[in-house]
């Protein structure tokens, strides 16, 4: 009998002003430390996705956000689990990028985003970013 891989359940924000996307560097003491990644997190049990990527967002960057609609997902295996990913486009209704669970933030163009070095479960959408696809308004 097979062990059933944990799941863990991630919101993500394409959070785009201007034409640029807003990315956030992880923390250095934690799994995956340093990569570029979409900001958001985990969900918690009982907590929508919407609510999970809200918190999130205010926790990492202290924005106050609007989510929208999902515009992508994507599966992975890493570490023994099984990461299930929901991206949302969102807006900013207050506040300005401000840098509190996270190495550093950036606002990069479309054509720039394959420059940064991403989770493997973010490079599906991360590479349609790159190709000119439109996913974001």
């Amino acid at each position: 009998m097979s062990e059933v891989a944990p799941t863990v359940e991630v919101a993500a924000g394409l959070i785009v002003r201007d034409g640029k996307i807003l990315i956030a560097q992880r923390l250095g003491n934690v799994p995956l430390a340093g990569l570029w990644e979409f900001p958001g997190g985990k969900r918690k049990p009982g907590e929508s996705f919407e609510a999970c990527l809200m918190r999130e967002v205010m926790e990492e960057l202290g924005l106050t956000i609007a989510v929208e609609e999902q515009v992508a997902s994507a599966e992975h295996h890493e570490a023994g689990r099984q990461i299930q990913l929901r991206f949302y486009r969102c807006t900013i209704l207050a506040g300005e990028p401000r840098i509190l669970e996270c190495e550093a933030y950036r606002w990069v163009a479309p054509a720039e985003i394959s420059a940064y070095q991403f989770p493997p479960a973010d490079l599906p959408l991360v590479h349609q970013i790159a190709s000119g696809q439109r996913i974001i308004a």
